[in-house]
C-alpha cells in the first residue's frame, strides 16, 4: 500500500507539474520569439536607414556638383582675458598667499617653485 501512496503522489505531482511547465515554455518562447522579432526589425530600420542617407548624399552631390577641396573656417583670435577675472585672481593670490604665476613657475606645485628655502630648511 505504501508503493501505491507513493506512487498516486507522484502521478499527481506530474499531473499539476508537466502542464504547468509546458505554459512556462511556451510563454518563455514566445518572448524569446519576440524579442529575435524586434531585433530582426532593427536591423532592418537600420539598413533602411544607412541606403536612405547615402541616397541622400547622392542626391546633394548630384544637384550640388562637386565639392571644393577646403572648406576649412580660419581659426579666430582667442578674446583678450577678462580684466576683472585677472584683477580677481591676483587679489585671492595675495589673500591665500601664493606666489603670483609668472611664465617661469606656471604648472608647478607650490614647493617645486623657485621660493628661497629658509635658513636651516634641508635642501630640495
Amino acid at each position: 500500500m505504501r508503493v501505491l501512496w507513493t506512487l498516486l503522489k507522484i502521478v499527481v505531482g506530474l499531473v499539476l507539474v508537466i502542464p504547468l511547465s509546458i505554459i512556462v515554455l511556451a510563454t518563455a518562447l514566445g518572448i524569446l520569439g519576440a524579442m529575435v522579432g524586434m531585433a530582426v526589425l532593427a536591423l532592418k530600420l537600420a539598413i533602411f536607414a544607412m541606403v536612405g542617407w547615402g541616397v541622400f548624399r547622392l542626391f546633394t552631390r548630384l544637384v550640388r556638383g562637386p565639392t571644393s577641396g577646403k572648406r576649412q573656417t580660419p581659426i579666430t583670435e582667442l578674446p583678450p582675458v577678462d580684466p576683472h577675472y585677472q584683477a580677481a585672481m591676483r587679489e585671492l593670490e595675495r589673500e591665500l598667499g601664493e606666489v603670483p604665476r609668472t611664465a617661469d613657475n606656471r604648472g608647478r606645485a607650490a614647493h617645486e617653485r623657485d621660493v628661497p628655502l629658509p635658513r636651516g630648511s634641508p635642501a630640495r
